[in-house]
Formats: C-alpha cells, sequence, structure tokens
C-alpha cells in the first residue's frame, strides 16, 4: 500500500479518537499509551479502534507483550489487526518522542510498515474539560495569513509569496514508513480536519523515526464529522472516568480492557 507518488491517509473513527484522549485525560498526571487497531486499503490507514494500554510502568517488557498479544488474538480473528500507537508524555511541557513510544513503534514497524506513532499534546488536553471549543484536540494551528477555508502546503521552499504554514503541532504524527507521500496539506472543514497533521516523520537510512521531508506528508482525518462535539459531550459527562486500561485489567480482569460499555 502507499504507493510511490501517492498520499498516504490514516482515517480514525470516532469511537477510536474518543477513547484515546478519554484514556489520556483519565491519567492527566501521568503518561499514557495504547495501540490503534486497524486495516489498510490502497492508499488509506482505517483506525477502527484504539487500545488504552498504560499509565504506569510503560516501559515494563512483560505486560507489554501479554497485552499485544491478546489485542493481536482478538482482533484478528475480526480481520483487523495494530497500525499505529498513541503516546502522551507525563509532562506537559513535554513534546518530544522519548524511547518508549519509539520502541513499541519500532515494533509494530516490522509487522505493518505504515504504522504511525500520534503523540498527544498535554497542553491541549488539559484545556478541553475547561473550554467549549470544539475543535479537534489534534487541531492544526497555521498562520493567520492562511484564510478559513484554504487549503495549504507545506514544502521546503516557502519564501515571501507563499502562504505561510506553522509547523508547531497540538500533536505529532510520527510515520515509520516505506511509502512515499505527497506534500502535506491542511484542509479546514469539520470531517476533513487534518487531527496531527504538522510535523510528520518517515524513516530514515538508520531506520530512526525523524521528521519527513518536503517530498513527504501525510494526513490524519476523523472519518464521522461529528467527532469533536460528541467528544464534549463525553467529557462533560465525566465519562473518562469509565475508561479501562490493561494496567486496570491486570490488576483486576473483571475490568474489560475493551471497553464495551464505554459508548452504551
Amino acid at each position: 500500500m502507499g504507493g510511490r507518488g501517492g498520499e498516504l491517509r490514516y482515517e480514525i473513527s470516532q469511537n477510536a479518537y474518543i477513547k484515546l484522549v478519554l484514556h489520556s485525560l483519565k491519567h492527566k498526571t501521568s503518561a499514557v499509551n495504547g495501540v490503534f487497531v486497524g486495516s489498510s486499503c490502497d492508499d488509506v490507514v482505517q483506525i477502527i479502534d484504539s487500545v488504552p494500554l498504560f499509565h504506569n510502568h510503560l516501559g515494563l517488557l512483560p505486560p507489554l507483550e501479554i497485552s499485544l498479544i491478546m489485542i493481536e488474538e482478538y482482533y484478528s480473528a475480526r480481520g483487523l489487526g495494530i497500525v499505529g500507537y498513541f503516546h502522551a508524555n507525563e509532562r506537559s511541557d513535554d513534546v518530544e518522542l522519548g524511547s518508549v513510544a519509539k520502541n513499541i513503534g519500532d515494533h509494530i514497524y516490522r509487522y505493518f510498515p505504515q504504522a504511525a506513532i500520534l503523540l498527544l499534546d498535554n497542553k491541549k488536553l488539559e484545556a478541553l474539560p475547561k473550554g467549549k471549543d470544539r475543535l479537534p484536540v489534534m487541531q492544526v494551528r497555521t498562520s493567520s495569513r492562511v484564510s478559513k477555508n484554504a487549503v495549504a502546503h507545506c514544502d521546503n521552499e516557502r519564501n515571501a509569496n507563499q502562504r505561510e504554514v506553522f509547523c508547531k503541532p497540538t500533536s505529532l504524527l510520527y510515520l515509520m514508513s516505506d511509502a512515499f507521500c505527497s506534500p502535506i496539506s491542511i484542509v479546514d472543514n469539520p470531517r476533513k480536519v487534518d487531527l496531527s497533521l504538522h510535523e510528520l516523520y518517515t524513516r530514515d537510512a538508520s531506520k530512526n523515526w525523524k521528521l519527513a521531508g518536503s517530498d513527504g506528508g501525510c494526513r490524519l482525518t476523523t472519518k464521522e464529522p461529528a467527532a469533536n462535539a460528541v467528544l464534549l459531550d463525553y467529557i462533560s459527562s465525566k465519562k473518562w472516568e469509565d475508561v479501562v486500561d490493561f494496567d486496570d485489567h491486570l490488576d483486576d480482569i473483571t475490568k474489560d480492557w475493551l471497553n464495551p460499555e464505554l459508548f452504551k
């Protein structure tokens, strides 16, 4: 998938998007992580679900191995697999992709070469319960010179005659893929808002997670147009309290890591 010359796009379902945000909000003072589950077709990676992993001891190998085995067994029977990883750092001012996230991303990449890592912005997350802003938690920040409905393109040939796009993200999408992606595009409308477009990362010659060059870019969009409004409704009712991750499940196996009641 993602043939050379095609744009690699990630489409995340409403429930997957909401669940990862709620997981992060539940453990606001801790680093949290999880995986994306889905499938790929042509140049689109469809993220069907997100599975919260841990909020304590993210780097411990035994519980990680157990969780990944259980996730693979459950979703492979349904024709799906692990297609990516999400991570929120402990400190609100920490926007770096750490070694734990990179190592887990490397592991996923070995089985799914279009794997992506989404690094959440803690400051944006912290503001969600306090405000009424219905923009995505992973909204792109652009220059005021970009009009409301503009489509902007990032490249290395910026000059005075070009629109400027600030590439400082509110979240970071890291990619480790052999696929060639066309220039980054930012689409400003409720459905096609690029949730984490900004800083995109591909594999370099040393197999490191690295900022993509001007020749590459990928998009992350919500599948359902009302995802952000629904998220705010879940936040207002404090639904994050109901999220179960693998830390919870391994402490008490009666707690279901699939979160079947979360969206009922």
